[in-house]
């Protein structure tokens, strides 16, 4: 019987080059733009194989008798030199072997680094630089300028022109660029996926028609405050980029509806539309972007005052938006409780909810908003004064996964509001501010403490932010209550609250307020955050700050130092009793999404 014939062990010159699209892509270290705080829908853009093509050859890597780690796939070494952060190692390996040298070079020069003005000079030298061992101007994929903004101008970019591969650049607040310089390297980047050219107020729709002639493939832009920007540009963009995945178009103030409209019918793909303060845009727009957008996971039409009810009872009926995820209503005035409970039915999975400043919503929208459960992470109720303690008590009942909530210059609520809020498991931020029927009993519920003799001492808060500015009943002991039971508290803003202003002693640990600030507002300023959080809780437990009749340390327990002891003598030195109806709350396990924090004061 004839035996079968031996597997044949492949050198380096017989593996077979895979695409770039299988090789690993380079971590993001210290990219800002918008579109890349996001996952690429692109293919990885490392050219590994055709470098390999030019560099190297099968004779070359025999005569030299290649070592064993320079015959390990590309695939391999480039998952080895992913890890590496710094510019400087990864030179280092190039300078290893010409198989080294051919799979990391595309890693090192895909983003050069153009954080300084020599840096960039550095790079501009090189993809000038005629008959260099690489080609490194076809190299380049991802441009970012925006840490030197206001240093390029428009002959800062002309080196860059060469440069015909880039598939993201990153522009933001290079105010000294005009028309001129963005269109001279937009021009045949035919591979360009994301254009980020926020706060250049000086570019017009010469620059979005020289988009939509060459950039075909684009799948993100970031317009933001691009003010002279109109209609005309971004319906000729919308016909050609039928690619667009997501779109800001905050502050663009010419924006309407004739070019939303558009988006909504050729863009199809539309994952996340930014419409903040487009206040020319009404119903229409909103009704067209989730009728047609079926895979929209954010919208976002802050302060676009316009919107009606209509904008979502006017919608198809049985149509669902299950894909959606974040949807910003902030300062939509006009929106009510009709509206919210059809937002509720036709999007049955959103987790970030904003309503703030809609002030005639009710009781009645939150108890629609409870119909999310599970899936709530975050939600912002600010300023809608007519909301109860029976809805938020309800709310967190029925959505125990919340996150982040908001409920500013909710005058109505009270202590037991607060009180069910801080049952939630996973709750990291909390703004509060101006509920100034809130007490020191609120506080105590949001460190945690129970003045329960049988009851079970609960674990430290998980709690990052808390906004209690202009709650003019809170007192020094509740808040240090605060502070030893919040071990991960990064930020805390008491603006407005007497126990805290009006001492120098404690202001010493306070951030500095913003230049913008009347006098009066910087002397009632009172936020502290960072490390200052720390500094402040050191002080108040090394300090003795209250009187010996109800002092913060219980003497009858004996020396000690827990923190459950600390604050269980706060709570007396408080008046604080045992804390009212405790609500029963299953402990639901998950993860999602922690969202940015609200103002400072």
């Amino acid at each position: 019987m004839a035996r079968p014939p031996q597997a044949t062990l492949h050198t380096s010159e017989t593996i077979s080059i895979s695409s770039s699209s299988s090789s690993p892509e380079r971590a993001v270290y210290d990219d800002t733009d918008f579109f890349n705080a996001q996952r690429n829908d692109s293919q990885s853009s490392l050219g590994v194989a055709s470098l390999r093509d030019m560099t190297m050859s099968s004779s070359l890597e025999l005569e030299h008798r290649i070592s064993p780690v320079s015959r390990l796939p590309p695939e391999l070494l480039i998952y080895c030199f992913v890890k590496l952060n710094l510019s400087y190692d990864l030179r280092s390996c190039m300078l290893v072997s010409k198989t080294w040298s051919s799979n990391a070079v595309d890693l090192l020069w895909h983003r050069p680094l153009c954080d300084t003005w020599p840096h960039l000079l550095n790079v501009v030298q090189s993809v000038r630089k005629e008959g260099s061992y690489y080609p490194y101007f076809a190299l380049v994929k991802r441009l970012n300028l925006s840490n030197l903004s206001d240093q390029i101008s428009d002959g800062t970019v002309q080196p860059f022109l060469c440069c015909k591969r880039i598939e993201r650049l990153t522009l933001t607040g290079c105010t000294r660029l005009t028309d001129h310089g963005v269109v001279s390297i937009v021009n045949g980047s035919n591979s360009l996926l994301a254009l980020d050219i926020t706060g250049l107020d000086a570019v017009t729709d010469h620059t979005l028609g020289a988009v939509a002639e060459h950039c075909p493939r684009l799948q993100g832009l970031n317009i933001t405050d691009c003010s002279k920007v109109t209609d005309e540009s971004l319906i000729a963009m919308a016909k050609r980029c039928r690619h667009l995945k997501r779109l800001k178009l905050n502050n663009c103030t010419l924006v309407t509806d004739e070019s939303v409209t558009t988006i909504a019918r050729h863009c199809p793909a539309m994952l996340e539309i930014d419409l903040h303060n487009c206040r020319q845009i009404t119903n229409e727009s909103i009704t067209a972007l989730l009728s047609r957008g079926r895979q929209l996971r954010e919208l976002r039409v802050a302060h676009c005052s316009s919107i009606t009810n209509s904008a979502f009872l006017e919608l198809p009926k049985h149509l669902a938006f299950d894909s959606l995820r974040i949807l910003d209503l902030t300062a939509c005035f006009q929106l009510q409780d009709e509206a919210v409970e059809k937002i509720i039915e036709t999007s049955p999975r959103l987790r970030n909810l904003v309503l703030a400043k809609c002030k005639d919503i009710t009781d009645r929208s939150v108890l629609a908003i409870t119909r999310l459960g599970k899936n709530l992470h975050y939600i912002h109720l600010g300023h809608c004064a007519q909301i109860t303690d029976a809805a938020v008590i309800q709310l967190v009942r029925m959505c125990n996964r919340i996150r982040y909530i908001d409920l500013a210059c909710c005058h109505r609520l009270t202590d037991q509001s607060v009180k069910q809020l801080a049952t939630l498991p996973k709750l990291r931020r909390i703004g509060l501010v101006k509920c100034q029927a809130i007490t020191d009993r609120s506080i105590m519920a949001l460190a945690k403490m129970t003045t329960e003799p049988a009851a079970k001492a609960p674990g430290p808060s998980l709690l990052e932010r808390v906004h209690l500015s202009y709650c003019v009943h809170l007192t020094l002991q509740g808040i240090h209550a605060l502070l030893v039971r919040c071990p991960k508290l990064t930020h805390l803003s008491l603006t407005g609250v007497q126990a805290f202003f009006l001492r120098e002693d404690l202001t010493a640990f306070c951030r500095e307020p913003p230049q913008e600030f009347t006098e009066h507002q910087r002397h009632m300023f009172c936020v502290f955050s960072g490390p200052k959080v720390n500094r402040l809780r050191d002080y108040l437990n090394s300090e003795s700050l209250y009187d010996t009749e109800g002092t913060m340390y219980d003497d009858r327990e004996g020396e000690s130092g827990d923190a459950d002891q600390q604050v269980t003598g706060m709570m007396h030195a408080t008046g604080l009793g045992v804390d009212d109806d405790e609500m029963n709350e299953e402990d639901e396990a998950g993860e999602g999404s922690q969202y940015g924090a609200e103002a400072d004061v």
